[in-house]
This record gives C-alpha cells, sequence and structure tokens, in this order.
C-alpha cells in the first residue's frame, strides 16, 4: 500500500518526495507537508469536518507529532485504495490553497 501512497501522492501537481524522520515518505507541495506515510500508518492533513468523521466513526485517529492543525493517521491494513486517493488529493488542495499566490504561480497551481 505504501507504494501506491505514493504513486497518488506524486502524480499531484507539483510533489515532491522525500525520506525523513525515520524512514517515512514525506509529500510536499510548495515545500509544504501534505501527506506521510510510514511502515505501519498514512498521516495527512484534512478538514475540519473530515477530521470528525475519519476519528469519531472512521478509521483514523489524530496522527502522532501532528497536534496543530487537523491531521489524521489511518493504518494502512485498514485502508481502501479508493479512499486513500481522495484523502491524499485532498490534502494536497488544502495545502497548496495556503501557499501564497506568487509560490502557487510559480508552480503552476
Amino acid at each position: 500500500m505504501r507504494e501506491e501512497i505514493g504513486a497518488v501522492a506524486l502524480g499531484l501537481p507539483a510533489t515532491s518526495k522525500v525520506v525523513q524522520w525515520g524512514g517515512s515518505d514525506v509529500y510536499k507541495v510548495g515545500g509544504k507537508v501534505f501527506a506521510m506515510c510510514g511502515d505501519i500508518y498514512v498521516a495527512f492533513k484534512v478538514t475540519d469536518i473530515g477530521f470528525v468523521v475519519l476519528t469519531e466513526d472512521g478509521p483514523g485517529r489524530q496522527a502522532p507529532y501532528c497536534a496543530k492543525g487537523q491531521w489524521v493517521a489511518v493504518d494502512l491494513d485498514r485502508l481502501a485504495p479508493d479512499d486513500a486517493q481522495g484523502w491524499i488529493s485532498t490534502a494536497h488542495s488544502l495545502i497548496a490553497a495556503k501557499l501564497t499566490k506568487k509560490v502557487r504561480a510559480e508552480l503552476g497551481l
């Protein structure tokens, strides 16, 4: 599943990948993190409503080390590929929207 997450993330515009924080694949847009994937779980940015839905009734929990903002972690063995694609795409959009107009223009977003 980790490879599938990478394919989805890297298929989004202006995305880069670095390996950091203990060997996690960290996906960024404009230098800002929107998703992280390790061997056990994937973590990604969500909306306020998405956080409630995923953590109260869904497969997610508050992402470790990401107490600020709305970040959710979902265990890879509980992750449906179709859900992952939507969640990662939304995370990318949320973070890209926070970039300055200048940076978005430079990245073609």
